[in-house]
C-alpha cells in the first residue's frame, strides 16, 4: 500500500531533519510510528501527506507517486492531525459535507457512515453547531469523523488520543481495528506505547531523524539484542543511547 523508500528530507537541504528513512504500511495493517519529540515523526508524516517534498528517495502509494498524479495520490489518504484544524465559518455538518465533496463520496454510503460516526462519538445533536466553539476533545472528534467518513485507502493519524475522553478513545481504537480488518492501511504516530503495543502490528522507531528499529516487537527485540523486554523498555533503551 504505502512505501517510503530511503527518503531524506526536512525544510532545508543543507540541514535535513530525517535521513534515509524507509517504511512500509500494508493493507490490513496498523504501523506505529514512535519516537521522542523532535525525532522526526511529524516530518515523516508531512512527507507522506505530500506537504513536504523529499530531497532524496521516493514515496509510493499503491505504486503511484505524488509527482506523477497528485490528485489520485491525495484522494487515497485522510489525516487526523494532533491539533484540530477547523473552518470557523462551517458547522459540523458542513465540515462533513465538504469532506464528501472533496473525496467525491457516493451519497448513500456517505450518509450511512456519517450517521454511524455521529452516533458513536455522541455528536448527533451538534451537527448544526460550529466546531470552533467546541472543547479541544470535541474538536478532535470532528477531525476523526471527517477522516473516517472519507474511508481512505491510507489513514495517517498523528497523536489522536490527546484530549479524548475514555469512551472516545475506545471508540477510535475499535474503528481503527475495523478499518484494518476491511483492508485499509493505517500509519499511527503516538506516544502512548502501551496502547500501541496492544493494537499495532509492527513499528517504526525513529531516533534523531533515522530509523533505529523496525518490525514487530519480537523483530525489534532481536535487532536491539533485548530479549523479553516491552516496547516501552526498548524505546527507553534506544533514546538513552543504548542503540546507535
Amino acid at each position: 500500500m504505502l512505501e517510503v523508500r530511503n527518503i531524506t528530507g526536512g525544510y532545508a537541504p543543507d540541514q535535513p531533519v530525517i535521513r534515509d528513512v524507509s517504511l512500509t504500511v500494508n493493507a490490513h495493517e496498523i504501523v506505529g510510528l514512535i519516537g521522542m519529540n523532535g525525532a522526526g515523526k511529524s516530518t515523516i508524516l508531512k512527507h507522506v501527506l505530500g506537504l513536504l517534498e523529499p530531497f532524496a528517495g521516493e514515496i509510493l502509494l499503491e505504486g503511484g507517486s505524488l509527482s506523477t498524479d497528485p490528485l489520485k495520490f491525495r484522494s487515497k489518504i485522510s489525516y487526523i492531525p494532533e491539533q484540530p484544524r477547523l473552518y470557523e465559518e462551517l458547522t459540523l455538518d458542513e465540515h462533513l459535507e465538504l469532506t464528501k465533496l472533496v473525496y467525491r463520496l457516493e451519497e448513500s454510503a456517505y450518509r450511512e457512515r456519517k450517521q454511524r460516526l455521529l452516533d458513536v462519538f455522541r455528536l448527533a445533536d451538534k451537527v448544526d453547531e460550529f466546531p470552533n466553539t467546541f472543547s479541544k476533545g470535541m474538536q478532535q472528534k470532528v477531525m476523526i469523523l471527517c477522516a473516517f467518513v472519507a474511508a481512505p485507502d491510507l489513514l495517517v493519524v498523528d497523536e489522536p488520543f490527546v484530549g479524548l475522553d475514555p469512551l472516545a478513545i475506545q471508540a477510535l481504537l475499535e474503528l481503527l481495528i475495523e478499518m484494518k480488518r476491511e483492508g485499509h492501511a493505517i500509519l499511527l504516530s503516538t506516544h502512548i506505547l502501551a496502547t500501541a503495543e496492544r493494537y499495532c502490528d509492527s513499528f517504526v522507531m525513529v531516533n534523531k531523524g533515522q530509523v533505529a528499529l523496525n518490525g514487530t516487537v519480537e523483530q525489534m527485540r532481536a535487532q536491539a539484542g533485548l530479549a523479553g523486554v516491552t516496547l516501552e523498555e526498548m524505546f527507553a533503551h534506544v533514546v538513552s543511547g543504548g542503540l546507535t
